[in-house]
């Protein structure tokens, strides 16, 4: 796609006072000077979306401008899968990584899926392949594959069942085998080994994100603010065991909501933070470490969805066959029951 052929849109100060609402909402998250220079995407983005009737998702990683900016739907990756199998738009542009658009489309599959930058991948995603899953297999005749949602729609094919940060246990516990081959990544499989007694089969992938999260970090951090340290099971482990609470981004959410504290230390990507702030307006967030950025996350621009709109391209497509089987596997996560996960 070149976006050079499209143009810039047009500012007008009319939309100063169209979008005040959402200036004002905007300034409380990013610098306010840059405010303003949004506004004439964030218009050109809303007309196109009428025009095709299209709905945007983004995930709560997203930058605000996208993420409170021209999002309809946000959330995490399999919320966001399953809003476009259930919205009733034909036409879903999705602002994330490579995987969650594949996971749209493999629940959503006559729709169509648009991602903005193709080249919003995942570390995770690129670290295993579905050779390496057949490969994994041969060596353990047999035993359940659990993957990660975190996996292309290939690695999903070959496994016998997904799983979310929030659920992993549960679908571990599911498979009703004393051996599942969990994956790929280690740490998140290291804490879930810890707790159930089914063992687990692991592979060597990490987030690229969350593995830079360090313990000297987290003590650092509990040293300066008399707050509550949250982080992510795909941290590593020194890290999750000094934690006060280790829960996936969206368990997050509902635990700064319910807590009694007031000031609390994240251990996840910093875009968690928009949110945060946002929902809890008397109470302070701190980012544990400046390495929790995902480079990825941030690829997408506000440019990206106007032309992705603008152009009804770049498209995710997946292979039927592929599809399916990865289908079945989210199915299985999906047939655990709701209250144990």
């Amino acid at each position: 796609m070149n976006a050079a052929a499209l143009p810039v849109p047009e500012w007008r100060d009319a939309l100063l006072d169209e979008y005040a609402d959402l200036r004002a909402r905007l300034e409380l998250l990013m610098p306010c000077l840059e405010v303003p220079f949004h506004l004439p995407w964030i218009d050109a983005i809303n007309e196109l979306k009428r025009q095709r009737g299209a709905v945007i998702m983004a995930h709560s990683y997203q930058s605000p401008e996208i993420f409170h900016g021209v999002a309809d739907i946000t959330g995490d990756s399999l919320a966001l899968a399953q809003a476009a199998a259930d919205c009733d738009s034909d036409l879903i542009v999705l602002c994330g990584v490579h995987f969650m658009a594949e996971s749209a489309k493999i629940l959503a599959p006559h729709k169509t899926v648009l991602l903005p930058d193709l080249g919003a991948g995942c570390s995770l995603a690129a670290s295993i392949t579905a050779a390496d899953v057949r490969a994994l297999r041969a060596r353990h005749p047999g035993v359940p594959v659990v993957s990660y949602a975190n996996t292309s729609a290939e690695v999903k094919a070959e496994s016998d069942a997904c799983c979310t940060s929030a659920n992993a246990v549960q679908v571990v516990e599911a498979m009703g085998a004393a051996k599942v081959i969990f994956l790929p990544d280690r740490f998140l499989g290291a804490w879930v080994a810890t707790q159930t007694d089914v063992e687990l089969v692991l592979w060597n992938g990490a987030c690229e994100v969350h593995e830079t999260f360090t313990a000297a970090e987290a003590r650092h951090a509990r040293e300066r603010f008399d707050a509550r340290l949250v982080a992510h099971p795909e941290c590593p482990p020194e890290v999750v065991a000094m934690a006060d609470a280790v829960l996936s981004t969206a368990g997050m959410y509902g635990y700064c909501r319910r807590s009694p504290a007031k000031e609390f230390i994240i251990g996840t990507e910093m875009g968690i933070l928009y949110r945060l702030r946002k929902e809890n307006p008397g109470k302070r967030f701190h980012i544990a470490s400046r390495a929790l950025l995902c480079p990825n996350m941030k690829l997408t621009t506000l440019e990206d969805v106007r032309d992705a709109l603008a152009s009804m391209s770049p498209v995710i497509r997946v292979p039927e066959e592929v599809r399916r089987k990865a289908k079945a596997a989210l199915d299985a996560m999906l047939a655990v029951p709701r209250d144990a996960a």
